[in-house]
């Protein structure tokens, strides 16, 4: 006979596919990137088509958490949890990598707790124009291909976060 489960035991094995399917998605897109680079461009396709299936399985999963609120409430959400992670998790993990001597998952950390409280700073902003029932001014975002910068308007002609050129920036879509 199967084991009985709780709400809360649903609530969990919904949080935990949902994270699992979402890592899936981003590493098919990265196993991709580097079937395209290796000159298989069918096996390249192949990943990108399981991403985008596990794209709907997380968007699922999260919908069955009731994760998608008012925009307001993502934006709260989503500033929430950038503050955690460049006040709490990257400075934590900084420090631990640094003790064990692993300086390029350090510099990995110490970037995106950088560029995490970039992210805090735009959610900050948006959060007062949403609250007036107004969308933010027309505006174009620039990403750092290196370090993840991300930036409004133009990009800049070197990456202050990680040293790197304009052209390494590309235009969100």
């Amino acid at each position: 006979m199967a084991k009985a489960t709780s709400a809360n035991q649903t609530t969990e094995n919904l949080q935990h596919a949902f994270s699992g399917e979402s890592q899936a998605n981003r590493r098919y897109l990265f196993f991709a990137k580097k079937a395209d680079d290796e000159g298989f461009k069918q096996i390249a396709k192949l990943f990108r088509a399981a991403a985008e299936a596990e794209t709907i399985h997380a968007s699922n999963h999260f919908k069955r958490m009731n994760g998608l609120k008012s925009t307001e409430e993502n934006l709260n959400a989503a500033l929430s949890g950038e503050n955690f992670e460049y006040q709490n998790m990257y400075p934590s993990y900084i420090t631990a990598a640094k003790q064990e001597k692993q300086e390029s998952a350090a510099w990995s950390f110490d970037v995106a707790g950088k560029v995490e409280q970039l992210h805090a700073v735009l959610f900050a902003k948006a959060i007062q124009t949403a609250k007036s029932k107004k969308d933010i001014a027309p505006t174009d975002y620039y990403v750092c291909s290196v370090c993840g910068n991300t930036v409004e308007g133009t990009a800049p002609d070197i990456c202050p976060i990680c040293g790197s050129p304009k052209n390494v920036f590309f235009k969100v879509a």
